[in-house]
C-alpha cells in the first residue's frame, strides 16, 4: 500500500506496476501541488531536476510536453506549477493507473503475523504487506511559536496568521496590508504575487541579506565544468556529491547527515523572481519576530535587529512562509503501536532508514521529505524520485509476493 500520489508515491507505483507487484495507491493525484501552491507560482527547480522516476523511457517531463506540442522547456524556463500538476496526472494515467482517493485513517500492525491492518476514512479494512508513506511535506508546515498566537484558537479573528502553503489563491488580500515571514522561495514568491494583486506587503527576513539564484548558462566552458560540475539541484562538487550518492549520504554519521540537511540549500530566491521583488517590495533584513498580539482586527508584530526599521508592525494578516519541520508525530493515522516502535535520527523526529527506506518497523518505508535527514537533500526535491522508487519497488516486490 502507498500513502500518497504524488511526485514520490506515483515514482514508486509506477516501478512497482512495471514489476508486476499488486499494490493500492491512496491520496489526491498532485494534491499538494494543487493546494498547497498559490495561483501563478512556478517551480524552483530546472526541467532536468522535474522528472518523476518512470521504469522505462518516455516517462521525463520533456516527453510530456512533446507529446502534447508544447515547446520544450530550457533552465531558463521558469515551469509554471500547474504544467507540473498536468504533467503527474498525464504520468498518473500512463504508469501508474488507479488512485484510491479515499483518506487512510489509520495504521497499525495486523492482529495476527507480519504486515498491518489498514482502515480508511469510511470505515473499510484490509491488510497490507507493506506500507510506502510518501505523504510529501502535508500536515509538517511549521509556524513559528511566536506567530502561534494570532492562529486559530488565540483571541481575536481566526485569519490574521496563515502558513504559505495553506493557499492556492493570495489575490484574497488584494487592498490589505501582509506581513509575509521568511527569506526563500516561498516568501519571496508570495510577496510578488500579494504585491501584483494589490496588497500592501511587506517581508520580514531573518538573515542579513536575501539569497538569490544566478541565471543559468545554457553552455559553459569545460574549465567551469569541472570547477563547478552540475547537479539537479545546482552546481559545485558538493552538491553533485550529495546528489549523485545519496547512500553515502546515508552512511555519515547522524550529527554531519542533521547538519547538511539544515545547512544545505538554505533559503533563497529564483534568479526569474529577482525582478519581481527587489526595489519592488520592501524587503526589511537582519530583522527578528519576536512577539505578535491581537489588537482590534490587526496583528502587531515586535520586531528587533539592525534591520527592523521599526519596533513594531501592525498588519491586516500575517503569512508564514517560515518551512516545514520534520515530525513523526504530524502522522495522525500512524497508530501508536507502528509509530512508538520506529526508530528516529537522534536529535530529530525523522525515521532512521535502511538502504532501501525501510524503517525499524520491517516492512514500513518512507520516502521523499521524511527521508532527507538520512539520504540528503535531493529527498526534498523531485530529483530524488528515481533513487528511492527503484530501491523501494525493489525490495517490497519479494515481501509482497510472500503473502
Amino acid at each position: 500500500m502507498i500513502v500518497g500520489a504524488g511526485p514520490y508515491g506515483l515514482s514508486v507505483a509506477a516501478h512497482l506496476r512495471a514489476a508486476g507487484v499488486p499494490y493500492r495507491i491512496f491520496g489526491e493525484v498532485m494534491g499538494s501541488w494543487r493546494h498547497a501552491m498559490a495561483t501563478g507560482m512556478f517551480l524552483k527547480s530546472t526541467p532536468a531536476a522535474t522528472d518523476l522516476s518512470a521504469p522505462e523511457p518516455g516517462g521525463r517531463l520533456a516527453d510530456f510536453r512533446l507529446l502534447h506540442g508544447e515547446p520544450e522547456l530550457t533552465e531558463l524556463t521558469p515551469i509554471p506549477c500547474d504544467v507540473f500538476v498536468r504533467y503527474g496526472l498525464w504520468f498518473q494515467k500512463r504508469y501508474v493507473g488507479d488512485v484510491e482517493p479515499a483518506r487512510v485513517a489509520a495504521v497499525d500492525r495486523a492482529a495476527a503475523g507480519d504486515g498491518f491492518a489498514v482502515r480508511l476514512d469510511g470505515g473499510r479494512e484490509f491488510t497490507a504487506a507493506a506500507v510506502v508513506l510518501a505523504t510529501g511535506l502535508s500536515g509538517l508546515a511549521h509556524v513559528p511559536g511566536e506567530l502561534r498566537r494570532l492562529a486559530p484558537g488565540a483571541p481575536g479573528p481566526r485569519t490574521l496568521v496563515s502558513h504559505s502553503s495553506h493557499h492556492t489563491d493570495l489575490s484574497r488580500y488584494g487592498g490589505r496590508r501582509v506581513a509575509v515571514v521568511g527569506g526563500g522561495q516561498s516568501a519571496l514568491e508570495s510577496a510578488a504575487l500579494l504585491h501584483e494583486a494589490g496588497a500592501e506587503v511587506r517581508v520580514l527576513v531573518r538573515e542579513r541579506r536575501v539569497l538569490w539564484g544566478s541565471e543559468p548558462e545554457l553552455v559553459r566552458p569545460w574549465t567551469q565544468r569541472i570547477a563547478r560540475p552540475a547537479s539537479p539541484l545546482g552546481t559545485g562538487w558538493a552538491l553533485a556529491a550529495v546528489c549523485r550518492a545519496p547512500g553515502g549520504v546515508r552512511r555519515l554519521p547522524a550529527a554531519a547527515r542533521l547538519l547538511l540537511f539544515r545547512r544545505a540549500l538554505g533559503p533563497s530566491g529564483g534568479w526569474w523572481l529577482r525582478d519581481r521583488v527587489e526595489g519592488v517590495v520592501p524587503v526589511h533584513t537582519a530583522c527578528r519576530v519576536t512577539g505578535a498580539e491581537v489588537v482590534g482586527d490587526t496583528a502587531r508584530l515586535r520586531v528587533t535587529g539592525p534591520g527592523a526599521h521599526c519596533d513594531t508592525l501592525e498588519a491586516d494578516h500575517v503569512l508564514a512562509a517560515t518551512g516545514y519541520r520534520l515530525d513523526l508525530d504530524a502522522l495522525p493515522f500512524l497508530r501508536p503501536a507502528v509509530r512508538d516502535a520506529v526508530a528516529c535520527v537522534p536529535g530529530s523526529k525523522a525515521p532512521e532508514l535502511s538502504s532501501a527506506f525501510e524503517s525499524s518497523v520491517p516492512g514500513l518505508y518512507f520516502t521523499g521529505s521524511l527521508a532527507a535527514p538520512m539520504f540528503g537533500p535531493m529527498m526534498r526535491f523531485v530529483a530524488g524520485t528515481e533513487y528511492a522508487a527503484t530501491r523501494i519497488a525493489r525490495h517490497t516486490a519479494p515481501r509482497v509476493a510472500a503473502r
